[in-house]
């Protein structure tokens, strides 16, 4: 069995604890629980076939005053970008530390979640900044840890990409 590294990252209270709980433990809490440096867990896919053990490194979201430490991405296979498809801002977030991963180590295989799905009638995802990241080559994938949806998809994406 092969065994990868994947960080989820993006923007403070984006969904990354929440979307990882969903894909490994089937379940949802919405208790907002903080994450404060890196919080691991794994989950064996198959994908093409091939086992795979994805190892999660679910990272401390971005705010302003605090970027993601991207000394937990050193080793990483892939990333899971994350925004929240009520607040806009989020996907800019997830772009720039998109641009600081490429940077400090190289390029990466990534999906972008496009999380709370279920509440996007509160607010609307930046329509724009998702084409442009799709006419780039940005794989993106509306998610909902609260429902499910789309949760199975972005990891079976993002283990795909990494074989």
């Amino acid at each position: 069995m092969i065994q990868k590294k994947v960080c989820l990252l993006g923007a403070f209270g984006v969904g990354k604890t929440s979307l990882m709980r969903r894909f490994v433990q089937g379940i949802f809490d919405d208790r907002y629980l903080t994450t404060l440096g890196v919080k691991i867990d794994q989950k064996e896919v198959l994908s093409g076939g091939q086992a795979v053990r994805l190892v999660l490194w679910d990272l401390a979201g971005e705010d302003f005053r605090a970027p993601v430490q991207l000394s937990y991405v050193r080793g990483a296979a892939a990333c899971l970008f994350v925004a929240d498809a009520t607040r806009p801002d989020t996907i800019a977030t997830a772009e720039v530390i998109a641009n600081r991963v490429r940077e400090q180590v190289g390029e990466l295989p990534a999906v972008l979640a496009l999380n709370k799905t279920d509440l996007s009638h509160e607010g609307e995802a930046n329509d724009a900044a998702l084409a442009r990241l799709g006419s780039v080559g940005w794989t993106i994938t509306p998610t909902s840890a609260k429902t499910g949806e789309g949760v199975e998809d972005a990891f079976a994406k993002l283990a795909s990409r990494l074989l």
